[in-house]
């Protein structure tokens, strides 16, 4: 599993965001774009792509992309 495939399936998420503004540092609450649609559309992609289940909860006590990342990879690895 590795940060920029990570980084580059979150990017894709955002249509109005450019994808230069979304890195691993990213408070991604803090981006203009950022909903509650986007918070789902985080959920499934991470399960269409790690096969892992997060939760709302989880990606609000997130606040940088790397968060989002390192919390997937921790769940991939208990799996």
């Amino acid at each position: 599993m590795e940060i920029t495939t990570f980084v580059a399936s979150f990017a894709d998420l955002f249509d109005e965001t450019p994808k230069s503004e979304i890195g691993e540092g990213t408070d991604f609450k803090q981006i203009e774009e950022w909903s509650s649609l986007l918070g789902l559309a985080t959920i499934a992609m991470v399960d269409e792509n790690y096969g892992v289940r997060i939760s709302g909860d989880e990606i609000r006590e997130s606040g940088t992309i790397t968060d989002l990342f390192n919390l997937v990879k921790k769940k991939a690895a208990e799996k």
